[in-house]
């Protein structure tokens, strides 16, 4: 199947969304389905960091590990997951509008499902990211077009 694909333009310069979407405590604030993100080792966060996030799933709590795939700022961002019956595949533009000083996001998500989660993926997962994306995106926007005001 094909990636979930979602845009929306923020009023604010490209690298402060980067700095706000790959701040991993952050995510809780603007993704409906987190519960809770930490790193999971100190030191520079880019390609190869590793984040446990755990999220609402249907009526579940489950912990999942992500992995930095890619860190480009402030232009794109990528993560993907490493364990759990459902694995995403996160991948992450922003692109400088009005001369950097708005910024246009894009998030494609893909879902890869092992065991159980191959059924999960179709049934429960799919339409809750086709769901929760626009939402998270206009939750994105509101937060960094009033921080700081």
């Amino acid at each position: 199947m094909s990636a979930i694909r979602q845009s929306i333009d923020v009023d604010r310069s490209p690298e402060d969304v980067y700095a706000y979407v790959t701040d991993p405590p952050r995510m809780p604030e603007w993704q409906l389905s987190a519960v809770s993100a930490e790193r999971l080792e100190e030191g520079p966060f880019g390609v190869g960091s590793r984040v446990r996030v755990t999220r609402h799933v249907g009526r579940r709590t489950i912990p999942m590990i992500m992995e930095v795939t890619e860190y480009d700022p402030p232009h794109s961002w990528g993560m993907r997951g490493v364990d759990g019956p459902v694995r995403a595949r996160v991948h992450g533009e922003i692109e400088p509008v009005d001369e950097g000083r708005r910024s246009h996001v894009t998030i494609d998500i893909d879902l890869e499902g092992h065991g159980l989660g191959k059924v999960l993926v179709p049934l429960v997962m799919r339409p809750q990211v086709r769901k929760e994306l626009p939402r998270n995106e206009r939750i994105l926007k509101d937060r960094l077009e009033h921080l700081g005001q």
